[in-house]
């Protein structure tokens, strides 16, 4: 993960926590280095599900769990499979999973309904 990116989009999620943008204060609380944000997280989420459905699917909804940090200079790995068939209105449901080194970052669902429905 790339400490600019880090800083950039918890700036444009207006998340001024220090967790995410001052090496310093970290390291003060004993942080391995400045981390992701959750709306981050959330946007990375949609961003790996409208790679796989297209970028015109609808998001009907987001839900997931944190784990462990995602700290910069590691890398996040995402991965998915469909959990719930198309419904007769093209709605399927989408599990991602995110692991780095240190292990599960984000667990989650996301539901959309498909372009083409």
């Amino acid at each position: 993960m790339n400490p600019t990116r880090i800083i950039a989009t918890a700036i444009a999620t207006r998340d001024y926590q220090p967790v995410h943008h001052d090496v310093d204060a970290v390291a003060k609380q004993g942080n391995g280095g400045i981390f992701l944000n959750t709306h981050t997280t959330a946007g990375f989420l949609e961003c790996y599900v409208h790679a796989w459905a297209g970028r015109d699917t609808f998001v009907k909804s987001v839900k997931f769990r944190l784990g462990v940090p995602a700290y910069a200079g590691d890398m996040l790995q995402l991965s998915g499979e469909v959990v719930d068939a198309p419904t007769h209105d093209g709605l399927v449901t989408v599990k991602v999973v995110g692991t780095n080194s240190l292990g599960t970052h984000v667990e989650g669902e996301v539901s959309v309904r498909l372009e083409n429905a």
